[in-house]
């Protein structure tokens, strides 16, 4: 029998609470050792709080609504951790979207895709899902990645940027893909990601219009604070990855591992309580809003600002990105996986994380 959480967990009030009041001690003592310490734990705080009154909210409105609205929220938060470190650091962050942005579909794509089935393959043996609804998904990443990660390096401009007008064009165009999708995932062909077996009583009762109402302003609360934080804190983490001898692209690597955590734990648990339909839309989802949303953003910026902008791969990640589509599309072409299928998975995001550490 379920029942209603009369209250939100008080950690998901008091974090972000405690995120503004160490924002207001770093105003007063900026560079401070300890205090940019907790900055961090605040930013990991306000993240995971973030989500969870997310998390609230899509509860309160049901699926595929709630994933959707989950996806977007964290979306935000990467947009706006992206553009506040490149417009604060210039011209040699022209890259951190890409960086980002290709970062997040790996994460995605081969870490939390294939941790979840390999969780899910070893607690229930196979899981099954709508095969339309994660390969209309998966579609719909492929063209918006190679539109705007692989394109970009067979243009007439040098090097992996677009001119004015081509950036314009992949801007619209993925904003466009993405409301389309969006549309069809929630209204034209909502049964296409929508479990074939009700699930309820796995649930807790959807919270009460009241509770959502407030994690709605919590949420808001949250975002805010996060990219303030963030703000602070990237310096910090762009100097240790420097110290440590690593390429420049793993800040992107940890600005999207940070968003993605939250969210990717999520799926984890949906995974495992064998909701693998409800797992695969917050993982794809999270990506499609990763490349519909930033790109859109960040070309609107950089256009009105003038600064050129990266986007193109290397070779290398050019190499692991088809590699990556093509697998997806053999793991989601059959509607059932096992462990197998994460374990492939996994093998790719290990050789991802590995040539980006050590290139």
């Amino acid at each position: 029998m379920t029942t209603t959480s009369p209250v939100l967990p008080r950690w998901t009030v008091g974090a972000p609470i405690a995120a503004w009041i160490v924002l207001g001690a770093a105003a007063l003592f900026p560079g401070h050792a300890v205090l940019l310490a907790l900055v961090g734990v605040a930013l990991a705080g306000s993240v995971f709080a973030g989500v969870h009154h997310a998390e609230v909210i899509a509860h309160r409105v049901g699926e595929p609504f709630g994933t959707l609205l989950l996806a977007v929220a964290v979306t935000v938060i990467e947009v706006a951790l992206i553009v506040s470190v490149m417009l604060t650091a210039g011209p040699e962050k022209a890259g951190l979207a890409r960086d980002t942005v290709f970062a997040a579909v790996m994460l995605v794509c081969n870490g939390i895709v294939g941790l979840c089935l390999l969780v899910g393959g070893i607690r229930h043996r196979e899981q099954d899902f709508q095969i339309r609804g994660a390969s209309a998904a998966l579609a719909v990443l492929a063209s918006l990645s190679v539109l705007t990660l692989v394109i970009p390096n067979f243009t007439s401009v040098a090097g992996p940027v677009l001119s004015p007008s081509q950036l314009a064009f992949a801007g619209v165009s993925s904003l466009v893909l993405y409301g389309v999708f969006v549309f069809v995932q929630t209204v034209r062909h909502r049964d296409y990601f929508l479990a074939d077996v009700a699930d309820e009583n796995v649930h807790a009762a959807p919270p009460s219009g009241r509770v959502a109402l407030l994690s709605a302003v919590l949420l808001l609360v949250c975002l805010v604070a996060v990219v303030l934080l963030a703000k602070l804190l990237s310096p910090v983490v762009e100097s240790a990855v420097v110290d440590a001898g690593l390429p420049k692209p793993v800040v992107g690597i940890v600005i999207a591992g940070l968003v993605l955590l939250p969210e990717g734990l999520a799926a984890l648990r949906a995974a495992r309580a064998d909701r693998l339909q409800t797992s695969l839309n917050l993982a794809l989802g999270s990506a499609l809003a990763s490349i519909g949303l930033t790109i859109p953003t960040v070309a609107v910026v950089f256009l009105y600002i003038g600064q050129p902008l990266q986007l193109g791969i290397d070779g290398k990640e050019m190499v692991l990105l088809f590699l990556t589509l093509v697998v997806g599309t053999l793991t989601l072409g059959t509607g059932r996986t096992t462990i197998l299928q994460g374990a492939v998975h996994l093998s790719l995001f290990a050789a991802w994380l590995f040539l980006s550490v050590a290139p």
